[in-house]
């Protein structure tokens, strides 16, 4: 991704984030990254791209991470436990990123779809691991898809914490916090 087309991308994120997907004109985007219209419609066609390459290059980096941490672990539980670090760290990081998807997963419009259909696909891949575990007797019996909707979701509420606190998250403490109080319960 060239420098312009990265800029324009962050700077959305971050309006979007900020203001709303609705609220966000093109004019906002253009005068933040302080390129002319013509040159944001070289890169993207509408804002509706933009936003559908935001969100999808988010998932893409998430699952990606994911996949690189878990793929060397033999144990189900020793992989959602880097699930957690790694959401954790990609909400710290990404948090404009996390506060998008999150809100627009709510509705029934065609961001909302988009932002469900990747949220779910995600849960499907924890999903995945947690049955794994199961069948391999590392994790109790349960409902996968509790399960895995449960560790995207206390992992997302994170967000809410650093919100209360007033201040940026610890990752380290809240990983230790989140690892004894829910994820040491998972196993078997």
């Amino acid at each position: 991704m060239n420098k312009t087309k990265r800029k324009i991308f962050e700077t959305s994120m971050k309006l979007f984030a900020e203001k709303g997907y609705d609220a966000t004109s093109i004019e906002d985007i253009t005068a933040t990254v302080g390129v002319a219209k013509g040159t944001l419609y070289y890169h993207f066609s509408s804002k509706e791209e933009i936003f559908e390459f935001l969100i999808g290059e988010g998932v893409k980096l998430l699952k990606n991470s994911i996949e690189i941490k878990t793929e060397k672990l033999d144990k189900a539980i020793d992989k959602i436990k880097a699930i957690v670090l790694i959401e954790l760290k990609v909400l710290v990081k990404y948090e404009d990123f996390m506060t998008i998807v999150l809100s627009e997963i709510w509705g029934s419009g065609p961001r909302s779809v988009l932002c469900k259909n990747y949220v779910f696909d995600y849960i499907q891949l924890i999903e995945k691991i947690v049955k794994e575990g199961m069948e391999k007797g590392e994790i109790i019996e349960g409902d996968p898809n509790v399960i895995a909707s449960g560790i995207f979701g206390f992992t997302c509420s994170s967000l809410i914490y650093k919100m209360r606190r007033g201040k940026d998250i610890n990752i380290p403490e809240l990983y230790a916090e989140i690892e004894k109080t829910f994820l040491r319960k998972l196993k078997r």
